[in-house]
C-alpha cells in the first residue's frame, strides 16, 4: 500500500466509525471455482478496536466530501477537516488485499454525496461490480443506497451487494428538515420501497427459476440517531415497528447522538452520547423482533420514555402485574415469553419439557431460567404465595437489590498480594508503640 492510499484510508476509515448500521450476516454464498471468499448465514467473527468498533469488515467511506450540510454530521460541507476520496480501483485493491491477508471478511461501503446522488451511487456500485465480476469475490458486501439515486443504479447495486441500507437518521420528518434541509423522508422512502419491492419480486422469481441471480439477499437496514432531536422513545419504537412491518427491514440500528458539531445551536447541549438510552432501545427492539411484543405494549402515552434503571421487559411486567403470575406448566408460549428472566430458548424448552412432567424451580434452573428474577412472576410449589401480593415499587426495589453487584470489603489490617493469579494473605501487623521495625 503506497503512502497516499494509506493517508486516504486513515481519514476515511475514521470518518466511517459514526455509521453503526453495519450488519455482517444474513446471506449464504458459497465459494466458486477460481473465486475467493464466501458469505455465511452464521455471520462474521468480530474483533474490536480500543474504542469498541468492529473491524471484521473493512468499514470505510468512499469519500468524506459531501454536498450536504447536515447539522449532526462530522462530514458536513461547512466543517473544516481533512478530506479524501478513494477511487474505485483503490477500494477494490484494498478489499482484496486485506481479505487475502485475513484482516477482514467483508466490506462495508458508505460515502458522502459528491456532485449528486447518481454520481456517488454509480461509483459505489462499480466497486461491488468489479469485486464480483473481475476479482470473483464471493465475500460479504454491505453497501449504502444513496437517497435520490436513480432506480436503475439501485437495481444494479442490489445485484452485487448482500445488503443495502438507507439511513433515515432523524426519527421524524420535520426534525430531519430542520437539521438536514437537503434531505426528506420522501427521498429516503423512495429507495426503501424500491429495494423492498425488488427483494419480494426476486424471491418469487427464484422459487420458479432456481438460477435467478439474487437481489440483496441479506435484505436492507437503516439507522436512527437517538438524542439529537426531542422525539420520545415511543415515537422511535413506533417508527421502527412500522419499518419492520411495512418495509420488511432486517434491522433497525440505534446510534446515540455524538456531539461532533457543538457550535451548531440547533443541536442539544450534550457532552456524551446517551449510551444507556441506546441500549434500552436495542433491548426493546429485541422484544419486538423475537418476543412478540408490540411498540404500544413496551411504552404507553403516559410513559413515552424507557426506564433507564431497568430493562424494558421487566418494566412491562411491573407495569402489568395483573397479568402475573404465569403458570409455566399450563400457560401459553406467548405468556411465558413475557416473564422476566425467561428467554426465547428457555421458553421453548419449557413448552417441550412440560409435556413429560410438572416443572419445578429446580427444573427451570436447569433449563436456563434466571430464577432470581423470574420467581416474582411465575407459579411454583416452592414459592410462597405472598410474593405475588407485593406492590410494583416493592418488587422493583427487591429485584434491583438482588441483582446489585456485591463487593466484599477487606479489613484495613489485611493486605492481599496478587502474583500469577494467586492470592497471598498476609498476617495482620502487630500494633505496638515500643516495637522498632528494621529492614
Amino acid at each position: 500500500m503506497n503512502e497516499t492510499v494509506q493517508k486516504k484510508l486513515n481519514i476515511l476509515a475514521d470518518a466511517a466509525k459514526y455509521d453503526v448500521s453495519c450488519a455482517s450476516s444474513g446471506n449464504n454464498r458459497s465459494n466458486t471455482p477460481g473465486g475467493i471468499g464466501n458469505a455465511l448465514n452464521c455471520g462474521i467473527c468480530h474483533s474490536f478496536t480500543e474504542d469498541g468498533r468492529c473491524v471484521s469488515l473493512l468499514k470505510v467511506l468512499m469519500t468524506n466530501h459531501c454536498i450536504y450540510d447536515c447539522a449532526y454530521c462530522i462530514n458536513r460541507r461547512t466543517n473544516d477537516r481533512p478530506r479524501a476520496t478513494l477511487t474505485v480501483e483503490e477500494l477494490v485493491d484494498l478489499t482484496i488485499g486485506f481479505y487475502r491477508r485475513n484482516y477482514i471478511e467483508g466490506l462495508f461501503l458508505s460515502s458522502g454525496v459528491i456532485k449528486n446522488p447518481d454520481h456517488t451511487m454509480e461509483r459505489m456500485m462499480l466497486v461491488a461490480k468489479k469485486l464480483r465480476t473481475e476479482e470473483r469475490y464471493n465475500g460479504y458486501i454491505h453497501m449504502k443506497a444513496i437517497p435520490g439515486a436513480s432506480p436503475e443504479l439501485l437495481n444494479e447495486a442490489g445485484k452485487y451487494a448482500d445488503r443495502l441500507s438507507v439511513n433515515i437518521e432523524i426519527p421524524s420528518n420535520p426534525e430531519l428538515k430542520r437539521l438536514a434541509p437537503d434531505k426528506s423522508y420522501k427521498d429516503i422512502y423512495g429507495p426503501m420501497n424500491l429495494i423492498k419491492d425488488n427483494i419480494l419480486v426476486n424471491k418469487e422469481e427464484r422459487q420458479k427459476f432456481r438460477h435467478t441471480p439474487a437481489f440483496a439477499p441479506a435484505g436492507q437496514s437503516t439507522q436512527l440517531i437517538v438524542g439529537a432531536t426531542p422525539e420520545s422513545d415511543r415515537q422511535i419504537l413506533s417508527l421502527a415497528s412500522d419499518l419492520y412491518s411495512g418495509q420488511r427491514l432486517k434491522r433497525v440500528y440505534y446510534s446515540g447522538y455524538l456531539p461532533v458539531n457543538e457550535y451548531d445551536q440547533r443541536l442539544p447541549a450534550l457532552k456524551t452520547p446517551p449510551l444507556v438510552r441506546e441500549n434500552r432501545l436495542y433491548q426493546s427492539d429485541w422484544l419486538m423482533r423475537f418476543y412478540r411484543f408490540t411498540a404500544d405494549e413496551i411504552l404507553t402515552p403516559d410513559q413515552p420514555f424507557l426506564d433507564l434503571e431497568i430493562d424494558p421487559k421487566l418494566a412491562y411486567a411491573l407495569r402489568n402485574l395483573q397479568l402475573f403470575p404465569i403458570n409455566v406448566n399450563t400457560d401459553s408460549y406467548d405468556m411465558i415469553l413475557r416473564v422476566p428472566g425467561i428467554g426465547v430458548q428457555s421458553a421453548q424448552r419449557i413448552i417441550e419439557a412440560r409435556k413429560f412432567r410438572t416443572l419445578t424451580t429446580q427444573h427451570l434452573t436447569k433449563i436456563g431460567v434466571v430464577m432470581k428474577r423470574a420467581k416474582y412472576f411465575i407459579i411454583s410449589n416452592e414459592l410462597p404465595s405472598s410474593v405475588f401480593d407485593l406492590p410494583s415499587e416493592t418488587l422493583r426495589r427487591q429485584i434491583l437489590l438482588s441483582e446489585k453487584p456485591k463487593i466484599k470489603s477487606q479489613p484495613d489490617t489485611q493486605l492481599k498480594l496478587f502474583s500469577f493469579g494467586e492470592v497471598i494473605q498476609l498476617p495482620a501487623p502487630v500494633s505496638s508503640p515500643n516495637k522498632i521495625l528494621t529492614a
